[in-house]
C-alpha cells in the first residue's frame, strides 16, 4: 500500500481539516552546546487557509521549510501531513507524500532555460502521479490558472521574472495539491511584479486553496488571512 492510500477520502463535512500539524516538533544539530535551530512548537493549518510565517535571516525559517516540505526529519515530535503521520514513514513514503500533497514554489524559479513554459509545467506531471492522458490538458489548465495561456510556446528566458514565477506556481498547482508552500516568492521580483504574484496567490486562496508562505518581508506576510512569527526557533502566533 502507498502512503498515498492513507489520504482522508473528499467529504463534505464542511468542518475544518488540518492539512498541516505540528505536535511537539522540535530540530536540534549536534555541537557543543546543541543548537536548536526549532524550539518545540505547535502548528496546525486547516484546508483552505492562508498561512504565512515571517522571520529575519536566522530566526529558522529554512529549517522549518525543511520540516514542513519532508526534506529534513524533527529531532522530535510528531509531523502530521494531511492525515498521515510522517515520524515513521520510510523515505521512499516520504517522497510519494511530498510529491502527492505539496507544491512548491522557491524564491529561484527553477525552470529550465531550454524547455518551452507548457514542457517546464509538464514535467511536474511526470512525479506526481498525473495520469498520462491527463497530463497536457492539466498542464494548459494550471497555466490558464495563472493567467499564462498566451505564453505556452515560449522559453523561460524571455519572460518577465513575475512571468517566470507564475510559471513556477503553474508547475506547482498543476498536481492538484493539498496545499501550496512558498519559501520567499517575491525574493527575486520587483515591486510591481511582486505585487502580480501575490495578487495570483490571493486569486489561488479564493479557489479555495490552502497556501502556506515563509518569508522575511513583513509586507508580504501581511496578505496573509494568519500571520505566525519565527524568532530565534519560536513559533508566536500574531494578531
Amino acid at each position: 500500500m502507498s502512503v498515498l492510500d492513507l489520504l482522508p477520502e473528499p467529504t463534505l463535512d464542511d468542518r475544518p481539516r488540518s492539512v498541516i500539524e505540528l505536535v511537539g516538533v522540535g530540530r536540534q544539530f549536534p555541537s557543543d552546546p546543541p543548537v536548536h535551530a526549532l524550539h518545540p512548537s505547535d502548528l496546525r493549518v486547516d484546508a483552505g487557509e492562508y498561512v504565512s510565517v515571517v522571520g529575519p535571516s536566522g530566526s529558522g525559517k529554512s529549517t522549518l521549510l525543511h520540516l514542513l516540505g519532508l526534506l529534513d526529519r524533527p529531532s522530535e515530535g510528531e509531523y502530521v501531513l494531511a492525515g498521515v503521520p510522517t515520524s515513521t514513514a520510510s523515505e521512499r513514503e516520504r517522497a510519494a507524500l511530498r510529491a502527492g500533497v505539496i507544491g512548491f514554489v522557491f524564491q529561484a524559479f527553477h525552470l529550465l532555460p531550454h524547455r518551452t513554459v507548457l514542457e517546464n509545467v509538464l514535467l511536474a506531471t511526470l512525479y506526481s502521479g498525473v495520469p498520462r492522458a491527463e497530463r497536457k490538458t492539466r498542464a494548459l489548465a494550471a497555466l490558464d490558472r495563472v493567467h499564462l495561456s498566451h505564453r505556452v510556446d515560449f522559453l523561460p528566458t524571455v519572460l518577465s521574472g513575475g512571468e517566470r514565477q507564475r510559471v513556477a506556481v503553474a508547475r506547482a498547482v498543476v498536481a492538484q495539491p493539498h496545499v501550496l508552500l512558498a519559501d520567499e516568492p517575491t525574493g527575486n521580483l520587483d515591486s510591481e511584479n511582486s505585487a502580480s504574484v501575490l495578487d495570483l496567490f490571493d486569486e489561488l486562496h479564493a479557489d479555495g486553496l490552502t497556501l502556506l508562505v515563509i518569508t522575511h518581508d513583513t509586507a508580504v506576510s501581511a496578505r496573509a488571512q494568519r500571520r505566525i512569527r519565527i524568532a530565534d526557533g519560536r513559533l508566536t502566533e500574531m494578531a
